[in-house]
Protein backbone atom coordinates (compact mmCIF):
# COMPACT_ATOMS: atom_id res chain seq x y z
CA UNK A 1 0.00 0.00 0.00
CA UNK A 2 1.58 3.10 -1.11
CA UNK A 3 1.95 5.85 1.84
CA UNK A 4 0.51 9.33 0.97
CA UNK A 5 3.52 12.04 1.74
CA UNK A 6 2.54 14.67 3.49
CA UNK A 7 2.58 17.90 2.98
CA UNK A 8 5.89 20.29 2.70
CA UNK A 9 5.95 22.18 5.50
CA UNK A 10 7.35 25.38 3.29
CA UNK A 11 8.00 28.52 5.52
CA UNK A 12 9.09 30.42 2.82
CA UNK A 13 5.83 29.68 0.92
CA UNK A 14 3.25 30.42 3.51
CA UNK A 15 5.50 33.61 4.34
CA UNK A 16 5.38 34.75 0.23
CA UNK A 17 1.53 33.78 0.63
CA UNK A 18 1.17 36.11 3.41
CA UNK A 19 2.67 38.58 1.68
CA UNK A 20 0.67 38.22 -1.89
CA UNK A 21 -2.77 38.22 0.44
CA UNK A 22 -1.53 41.85 1.78
CA UNK A 23 -0.78 42.63 -1.77
CA UNK A 24 -4.37 41.93 -2.89
CA UNK A 25 -5.98 43.74 -0.25
CA UNK A 26 -3.65 47.21 -0.50
CA UNK A 27 -4.88 47.36 -4.09
CA UNK A 28 -7.89 48.15 -3.64
CA UNK A 29 -6.98 51.54 -1.23
CA UNK A 30 -6.29 54.07 -4.53
CA UNK A 31 -9.96 53.29 -5.87
CA UNK A 32 -10.96 53.21 -1.97
CA UNK A 33 -9.63 56.08 -1.68
CA UNK A 34 -11.73 58.03 -5.19
CA UNK A 35 -14.87 57.55 -2.96
CA UNK A 36 -13.80 60.14 -0.32
CA UNK A 37 -12.41 62.93 -2.68
CA UNK A 38 -13.64 65.96 -0.25
CA UNK A 39 -11.05 64.13 2.53
CA UNK A 40 -7.44 65.59 1.96
CA UNK A 41 -4.86 62.98 0.79
CA UNK A 42 -2.71 63.21 4.12
CA UNK A 43 -6.28 62.72 5.96
CA UNK A 44 -7.04 59.26 3.69
CA UNK A 45 -3.02 58.46 4.78
CA UNK A 46 -2.94 59.25 8.35
CA UNK A 47 -6.44 57.59 9.06
CA UNK A 48 -5.14 54.34 6.85
CA UNK A 49 -1.98 53.87 8.75
CA UNK A 50 -2.42 55.68 11.91
CA UNK A 51 -5.52 53.97 12.97
CA UNK A 52 -4.78 50.26 11.55
CA UNK A 53 -0.73 51.00 13.26
CA UNK A 54 -2.90 51.48 16.71
CA UNK A 55 -4.98 48.75 16.42
CA UNK A 56 -1.87 46.36 15.60
CA UNK A 57 -0.26 47.83 18.90
CA UNK A 58 -3.59 47.20 20.79
CA UNK A 59 -3.74 43.82 19.84
CA UNK A 60 -0.55 42.66 20.84
CA UNK A 61 -0.35 45.39 23.74
CA UNK A 62 0.79 42.54 26.34
CA UNK A 63 3.23 41.12 24.13
CA UNK A 64 4.93 44.54 23.55
CA UNK A 65 4.85 44.90 27.64
CA UNK A 66 6.74 41.72 27.65
CA UNK A 67 9.40 42.16 25.30
CA UNK A 68 9.66 46.14 25.83
CA UNK A 69 13.72 45.65 27.50
CA UNK A 70 13.95 44.12 23.97
CA UNK A 71 12.51 46.62 22.18
CA UNK A 72 13.92 49.20 23.64
CA UNK A 73 17.51 48.20 23.12
CA UNK A 74 16.78 47.94 19.15
CA UNK A 75 15.71 51.97 20.02
CA UNK A 76 16.93 53.24 16.48
CA UNK A 77 15.03 50.76 14.51
CA UNK A 78 12.00 51.42 16.25
CA UNK A 79 12.12 54.86 15.52
CA UNK A 80 13.37 54.62 11.95
CA UNK A 81 10.40 52.02 11.53
CA UNK A 82 7.69 54.28 13.21
CA UNK A 83 8.89 57.32 11.46
CA UNK A 84 8.56 55.34 7.59
CA UNK A 85 5.31 53.92 8.75
CA UNK A 86 3.88 57.90 9.51
CA UNK A 87 5.60 59.10 5.85
CA UNK A 88 4.84 55.93 3.97
CA UNK A 89 0.75 56.93 3.72
CA UNK A 90 1.25 60.96 3.06
CA UNK A 91 3.74 59.70 0.50
CA UNK A 92 1.55 57.06 -1.20
CA UNK A 93 -1.85 59.27 -0.81
CA UNK A 94 -0.87 62.29 -2.01
CA UNK A 95 1.46 60.40 -5.08
CA UNK A 96 -2.05 59.03 -5.94
CA UNK A 97 -4.36 62.12 -5.61
CA UNK A 98 -2.02 63.98 -8.06
CA UNK A 99 -0.60 61.06 -10.43
CA UNK A 100 -3.83 59.48 -10.23
CA UNK A 101 -4.26 55.78 -8.63
CA UNK A 102 -2.72 53.62 -11.35
CA UNK A 103 0.29 55.98 -11.66
CA UNK A 104 0.71 56.59 -8.24
CA UNK A 105 0.95 53.08 -6.91
CA UNK A 106 3.05 51.83 -9.39
CA UNK A 107 5.61 54.34 -8.52
CA UNK A 108 5.47 54.13 -5.18
CA UNK A 109 5.20 50.32 -4.80
CA UNK A 110 7.39 49.36 -8.20
CA UNK A 111 10.06 51.52 -6.33
CA UNK A 112 10.46 49.78 -3.22
CA UNK A 113 12.36 46.46 -4.56
CA UNK A 114 14.83 48.89 -5.65
CA UNK A 115 15.50 50.87 -2.41
CA UNK A 116 15.01 47.50 -0.48
CA UNK A 117 17.99 46.00 -2.54
CA UNK A 118 20.05 49.28 -1.54
CA UNK A 119 19.29 49.23 1.93
CA UNK A 120 19.94 45.62 2.50
CA UNK A 121 23.05 45.76 0.20
CA UNK A 122 24.55 48.71 2.76
CA UNK A 123 23.07 47.60 6.11
CA UNK A 124 23.40 43.57 5.86
CA UNK A 125 26.11 43.12 3.21
CA UNK A 126 23.28 40.71 1.60
CA UNK A 127 23.89 39.66 -1.71
CA UNK A 128 21.10 38.88 -4.05
CA UNK A 129 20.41 35.95 -5.74
CA UNK A 130 20.02 35.84 -9.74
CA UNK A 131 16.82 34.71 -9.37
CA UNK A 132 15.73 37.38 -7.32
CA UNK A 133 17.76 40.18 -9.78
CA UNK A 134 15.88 38.72 -12.61
CA UNK A 135 12.41 38.89 -11.00
CA UNK A 136 13.44 42.68 -9.60
CA UNK A 137 14.24 43.41 -13.56
CA UNK A 138 10.77 41.79 -15.00
CA UNK A 139 9.47 43.73 -12.49
CA UNK A 140 10.70 46.90 -12.43
CA UNK A 141 9.99 46.75 -16.66
CA UNK A 142 6.66 45.78 -16.17
CA UNK A 143 5.47 48.35 -13.43
CA UNK A 144 7.23 50.62 -15.92
CA UNK A 145 5.00 49.62 -18.88
CA UNK A 146 2.72 50.10 -16.75
CA UNK A 147 2.79 53.64 -15.72
CA UNK A 148 2.94 54.52 -18.83
CA UNK A 149 0.08 52.37 -19.96
CA UNK A 150 -3.28 54.74 -18.51
CA UNK A 151 -4.55 56.18 -21.84
CA UNK A 152 -6.89 58.46 -19.90
CA UNK A 153 -6.05 61.96 -20.48
CA UNK A 154 -7.50 63.42 -17.03
CA UNK A 155 -4.84 60.97 -15.64
CA UNK A 156 -2.19 61.88 -17.49
CA UNK A 157 -2.30 65.35 -17.49
CA UNK A 158 -2.17 65.01 -13.72
CA UNK A 159 1.02 63.10 -13.59
CA UNK A 160 2.77 65.91 -12.50
CA UNK A 161 6.88 65.28 -11.55
CA UNK A 162 5.65 65.97 -7.84
CA UNK A 163 3.50 62.93 -7.44
CA UNK A 164 6.12 60.93 -8.94
CA UNK A 165 8.39 62.59 -6.65
CA UNK A 166 6.05 61.73 -3.66
CA UNK A 167 5.59 58.02 -4.83
CA UNK A 168 9.28 57.75 -5.33
CA UNK A 169 9.11 58.83 -1.15
CA UNK A 170 7.10 56.65 -0.36
CA UNK A 171 8.45 53.63 -2.02
CA UNK A 172 11.93 54.24 -0.02
CA UNK A 173 10.10 54.17 3.13
CA UNK A 174 8.06 51.15 2.46
CA UNK A 175 11.01 49.26 1.67
CA UNK A 176 12.91 51.11 5.39
CA UNK A 177 10.01 50.50 7.81
CA UNK A 178 9.91 46.60 5.93
CA UNK A 179 13.79 46.14 6.95
CA UNK A 180 13.55 47.58 10.44
CA UNK A 181 10.55 45.51 11.22
CA UNK A 182 12.46 42.09 9.46
CA UNK A 183 15.84 43.27 11.61
CA UNK A 184 14.00 43.32 14.49
CA UNK A 185 12.31 40.11 13.99
CA UNK A 186 15.72 38.56 13.84
CA UNK A 187 16.87 40.28 17.69
CA UNK A 188 14.37 37.73 19.59
CA UNK A 189 11.28 39.89 18.87
CA UNK A 190 8.47 37.65 17.84
CA UNK A 191 6.72 38.91 14.28
CA UNK A 192 3.66 40.27 15.83
CA UNK A 193 5.27 41.88 18.57
CA UNK A 194 7.45 44.00 16.07
CA UNK A 195 5.03 44.83 14.03
CA UNK A 196 2.79 46.12 16.68
CA UNK A 197 5.26 47.84 18.17
CA UNK A 198 6.39 49.82 14.66
CA UNK A 199 3.34 50.53 13.58
CA UNK A 200 2.28 51.33 16.81
CA UNK A 201 4.96 54.33 16.96
CA UNK A 202 3.76 55.65 13.29
CA UNK A 203 0.15 55.03 14.49
CA UNK A 204 0.89 57.55 17.25
CA UNK A 205 2.46 59.95 14.88
CA UNK A 206 -0.07 60.21 12.52
CA UNK A 207 -2.67 60.81 15.15
CA UNK A 208 -1.76 64.84 15.30
CA UNK A 209 -1.95 65.16 11.55
CA UNK A 210 -5.43 63.14 11.34
CA UNK A 211 -6.99 65.57 14.19
CA UNK A 212 -6.07 68.27 11.84
CA UNK A 213 -7.27 67.18 8.75
CA UNK A 214 -9.64 64.81 9.58
CA UNK A 215 -12.61 66.25 10.40
CA UNK A 216 -14.04 65.63 6.28
CA UNK A 217 -14.74 62.04 7.52
CA UNK A 218 -17.21 63.72 9.44
CA UNK A 219 -19.20 65.29 6.58
CA UNK A 220 -21.30 61.97 4.91
CA UNK A 221 -21.67 58.21 6.13
CA UNK A 222 -19.47 57.88 2.85
CA UNK A 223 -16.59 59.36 4.24
CA UNK A 224 -16.48 57.69 7.31
CA UNK A 225 -17.42 54.23 5.62
CA UNK A 226 -13.63 54.73 3.18
CA UNK A 227 -11.83 55.71 6.78
CA UNK A 228 -13.12 52.48 8.41
CA UNK A 229 -12.37 50.38 5.87
CA UNK A 230 -9.37 51.70 4.85
CA UNK A 231 -8.05 51.36 8.43
CA UNK A 232 -9.98 47.86 9.57
CA UNK A 233 -9.14 45.99 6.03
CA UNK A 234 -5.94 46.71 3.96
CA UNK A 235 -4.11 48.28 6.70
CA UNK A 236 -5.42 46.42 9.75
CA UNK A 237 -5.84 42.69 8.29
CA UNK A 238 -3.16 43.86 5.02
CA UNK A 239 0.02 44.45 7.30
CA UNK A 240 -1.24 41.49 10.31
CA UNK A 241 -0.62 38.97 7.01
CA UNK A 242 2.24 41.40 5.54
CA UNK A 243 4.03 40.44 9.64
CA UNK A 244 3.36 37.42 9.03
CA UNK A 245 5.22 37.40 5.80
CA UNK A 246 8.24 39.26 6.78
CA UNK A 247 9.09 36.42 9.35
CA UNK A 248 9.65 33.57 6.66
CA UNK A 249 11.11 36.31 4.13
CA UNK A 250 13.62 39.16 3.55
CA UNK A 251 12.21 42.71 3.24
CA UNK A 252 13.70 42.70 -0.50
CA UNK A 253 11.63 39.64 -1.37
CA UNK A 254 8.66 40.91 0.40
CA UNK A 255 9.11 44.15 -1.05
CA UNK A 256 9.08 42.33 -4.61
CA UNK A 257 5.93 40.31 -4.06
CA UNK A 258 3.88 43.63 -3.12
CA UNK A 259 4.24 44.35 -6.74
CA UNK A 260 1.09 42.64 -7.08
CA UNK A 261 -0.61 45.45 -5.46
CA UNK A 262 -0.20 47.88 -8.38
CA UNK A 263 -1.56 45.10 -10.70
CA UNK A 264 -5.06 45.41 -8.62
CA UNK A 265 -5.03 49.12 -8.48
CA UNK A 266 -4.59 49.56 -11.89
CA UNK A 267 -7.44 46.82 -12.52
CA UNK A 268 -9.47 48.17 -10.13
CA UNK A 269 -9.11 51.74 -11.68
CA UNK A 270 -10.07 50.35 -15.24
CA UNK A 271 -12.93 48.96 -13.96
CA UNK A 272 -14.40 51.81 -11.78
CA UNK A 273 -12.56 54.77 -12.24
CA UNK A 274 -11.90 54.78 -16.09
CA UNK A 275 -8.29 54.70 -16.46
CA UNK A 276 -8.03 52.03 -18.88
CA UNK A 277 -4.98 50.02 -20.11
CA UNK A 278 -3.29 49.87 -23.46
CA UNK A 279 -1.92 46.58 -24.53
CA UNK A 280 1.04 48.13 -22.98
CA UNK A 281 -0.21 48.13 -19.77
CA UNK A 282 -1.59 44.19 -20.08
CA UNK A 283 2.15 43.81 -21.19
CA UNK A 284 3.02 45.08 -17.74
CA UNK A 285 0.72 43.30 -15.91
CA UNK A 286 2.28 39.81 -17.80
CA UNK A 287 5.63 40.53 -16.29
CA UNK A 288 5.05 41.65 -13.09
CA UNK A 289 2.97 38.14 -12.79
CA UNK A 290 6.22 36.71 -14.00
CA UNK A 291 8.28 38.55 -11.45
CA UNK A 292 5.44 37.21 -8.58
CA UNK A 293 6.33 33.41 -10.15
CA UNK A 294 9.88 33.82 -10.34
CA UNK A 295 9.94 35.12 -6.51
CA UNK A 296 7.83 32.54 -5.27
CA UNK A 297 9.62 29.71 -7.00
CA UNK A 298 11.79 27.90 -4.42
CA UNK A 299 15.66 29.37 -4.71
CA UNK A 300 17.89 26.51 -4.45
CA UNK A 301 21.33 28.77 -4.53
CA UNK A 302 20.46 30.43 -1.03
CA UNK A 303 18.66 29.09 1.98
CA UNK A 304 17.20 31.80 4.39
CA UNK A 305 15.56 30.81 7.42
CA UNK A 306 12.64 32.25 9.44
CA UNK A 307 12.95 34.88 12.02
CA UNK A 308 12.00 34.35 15.49
CA UNK A 309 8.36 32.11 16.35
CA UNK A 310 5.64 33.18 18.15
CA UNK A 311 5.86 31.88 21.64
Amino acid sequence: MTAIPKPTNNPELKGAAGVVIASLLWGTTGVSASFAPSVPAIAIGAAAMGLGGILQALLVLNSIRHYQHQIMRQWRLLLLGGISVALYPLAFYAAMRLAGVTIGTVVSIGSAPLFAALIERLADKRPLSLQWLTAACCGIVGIGLLAAAPNSATVAASASVGGIMLGLLAGATYALYSWAARRMMLTAVPQKTAMGAIFGCGGLLLMPVLLLTGAPFLDSAQNFSVGLYMALVPMFIGYLCYGYGLAHVASSTATTISLLEPVVAALLAALLLNEQLTSVGWLGISLIMLCLLLVLLPNRGQQKGPATAEP
